[in-house]
């Protein structure tokens, strides 16, 4: 038997349409109902979107914190549409920087402070990374362009710094820190960094000049010393 060729067909596709056409005439169904299954977009939600974006275990994150509520409501109230009619966009805000201990739940609020935003209806390009991965990403190696990856990060409208303060310091750490940091602190870009560091010991390990930045950019939390991962198992 000869084999016959035949074009691959889509639902918007003339032959399948004109199929499905008939068959609704034939039992007194509207041509237009068919325009309508054809054109309607699929169901979007922006928030299902940044959701699908994040770390399976902080999918469902709520932010709580008074001090994290608030820092996502100047956030949103500081955003701008591009143009009339279009949907607000992150462009620029102020930071935060959470302190605590291991497992106090830094990373959670500062996942639900990104959601918070999504469900006030503001848009936000984000970025999440923990420090140590940052810098692994950023160490110059072959077949990699490192500084046009710290300057992606750099502009990135929202993002994330999560353990700030875990990777091992050197004066490639200090300085990468710096240039990024220096970088988001001239743009007034929104940040949020978790340490476990306590405050007073950020200087040590970041010297004086991205310390000092951090202390004008950012409204600075620190959470109590519980370390509700243990508490849950418990």
């Amino acid at each position: 038997m000869r084999a016959r060729n035949r074009e691959p067909q889509t639902l918007g596709g003339g032959g399948t349409l004109d199929r499905l056409a008939r068959i609704l005439a034939a039992r007194n169904i509207a041509p237009a109902a068919v325009a309508a299954l054809a054109e309607e977009p699929e169901p979007f939600s922006p928030l299902d979107a940044l959701s699908a974006g994040m770390p399976l275990r902080y999918q469902a994150a709520v932010a709580d914190h008074p001090q994290v509520l608030a820092w996502a409501r100047d956030v949103a109230e500081a955003a701008v549409a591009p143009s009339q009619g279009a949907r607000r966009q992150v462009t620029t805000g102020p930071s935060l920087l959470m302190a605590g201990v291991v497992g106090a739940g830094k990373t959670h609020q500062a996942y639900g402070a990104v959601r918070r935003l999504a469900e006030a209806g503001v848009g936000v390009r984000w970025r999440a990374t923990t420090a140590a991965d940052l810098y692994a990403g950023l160490r110059p190696r072959s077949g990699v362009d490192s500084e046009r990856e710290l300057a992606a990060v750099g502009r990135c409208p929202l993002l994330i710094i999560d353990d700030l303060g875990a990777a091992k310091s050197s004066d490639w750490v200090e300085e990468v820190t710096y240039r990024l940091i220096n970088r988001r602190y001239n743009h007034m870009l929104p940040t949020l960094i978790t340490t476990n560091l306590a405050i007073k010991d950020l200087r040590a390990y970041l010297g004086d000049r991205v310390t000092s930045r951090l202390a004008q950019m950012t409204t600075r939390v620190e959470f109590e010393p519980v370390d509700r991962r243990r508490h849950r198992a418990a």
